[in-house]
């Protein structure tokens, strides 16, 4: 059910209301923030380029999208959108739905998300352990309207994180993941780094960072790392918000529509990551920290690597910024699994030896 066909709530506030956002904040009072990451990287380091991941794996649910889902769910709840036993409805490739399920159970609401057949079991299987129930569709673009009728059917809710995650969160401040990262870097050589680099799956994350920087008139600029197949580079370049692309086979980011969370006029630079790459970044900076990321970290990280070498080219000095979303555990059957890898992509070989390069 969508927010124009709903029925009015009371103008009151009801209990289960007061308490549904109590259970919320309270879980929010048990989590601490999340780590920034420094990167060895002496090629850079040696000529004042400082390079940091802020680790989003710790959160609960395990990535960047527990940000998303506790943003969402708080927005939905105050406009009145989910109410005592709502269902709760989310088109989603895993990470969101994953947190979401986590939200849901944490206030007893049934939960279903919609996601291609594709997406990897374990994230399914993290889904179903919280409570949701997965409903699979043949390809990535009938996860919305397949999610809207499901909402209807229920009389629930359709969350629509891609329509939603831009203004679910206050980009002014209030522990918004900007607003941390600038109070994590305030004791680092530049506390104000010259990039923040993120992928974009919503647009959510770069605009929330993007409007935070503009407010807080900080010199950063944003740089959104797009995977193969997606939509967001071309739509970046030409503004055509009626442009498809077949689909990033990057887990998470990427989008073959243009999604109304992502606005282009945040995003000082498109960087696009072939997939090959994405993969041999992922393995290099899984061996660079000790511990397995995902692939769409691997995605961040080629980004940032260009910016360094461009920076230590033009002799400039600065820090960069970018995100671990989520830990690398969840896709050992498949981008860690070296079979699977050379059947979806092919062979890896040169890509490794480039992002070696970028890190020497």
């Amino acid at each position: 059910m969508t927010a124009a066909t709903k029925t009015l709530p009371p103008v009151h506030a009801s209990a289960w209301l007061h308490n549904a956002i109590a259970r919320i904040e309270a879980d929010y009072q048990r989590s601490a923030d999340t780590h920034l990451i420094p990167l060895r990287l002496p090629a850079y380091g040696a000529h004042g380029i400082d390079l940091y991941l802020k680790d989003e794996s710790t959160h609960p649910t395990g990535s960047l999208k527990h940000r998303l889902a506790r943003s969402l769910f708080l927005y939905a709840l105050c406009n009145g959108w989910i109410s005592e036993g709502s269902t709760v409805v989310e088109s989603s490739s895993g990470s969101t739905a994953v947190s979401e399920a986590y939200f849901a159970r944490l206030l007893g609401l049934p939960f279903v998300a919609v996601m291609p057949r594709s997406t990897s079991p374990e994230k399914i299987a993290q889904i179903e352990f919280h409570g949701g129930r997965c409903h699979l569709v043949d390809s990535a673009g009938q996860v919305y309207e397949e999610a809207r009728a499901i909402a209807e059917q229920t009389g629930g809710h359709y969350m629509d994180q891609f329509t939603y995650a831009e203004r679910a969160t206050d980009w002014r401040g209030n522990n918004n993941i900007a607003e941390s990262m600038f109070i994590q870097m305030a004791r680092e050589p530049h506390p104000v780094p010259r990039w923040i680099v993120v992928g974009a799956g919503t647009g959510g994350t770069s605009a929330t960072i993007g409007r935070y920087l503009r407010y807080q008139q900080h010199t950063t600029e944003v740089c959104v790392a797009d995977p193969a197949g997606s939509v967001f580079s071309a739509y970046h370049r030409t503004g055509d918000a009626t442009l498809t692309a077949p689909g990033s086979r990057i887990e998470g980011i990427g989008r073959p529509r243009v999604e109304p969370s992502f606005i282009r006029t945040l995003v000082d630079r498109m960087q696009e990551v072939a997939d090959v790459e994405s993969v041999a970044a992922m393995q290099a900076l899984s061996q660079l920290l000790g511990r397995r990321v995902g692939p769409s970290t691997g995605t961040n990280f080629v980004a940032m690597l260009t910016l360094a070498r461009e920076m230590r080219e033009r002799g400039e000095q600065g820090s960069i910024l970018s995100l671990l979303c989520d830990a690398g555990e969840r896709y050992l059957p498949t981008y860690f699994d070296a079979d699977w890898v050379a059947r979806s992509f092919g062979d890896c070989t040169e890509a490794q030896r480039k992002v070696q390069a970028l890190m020497d």
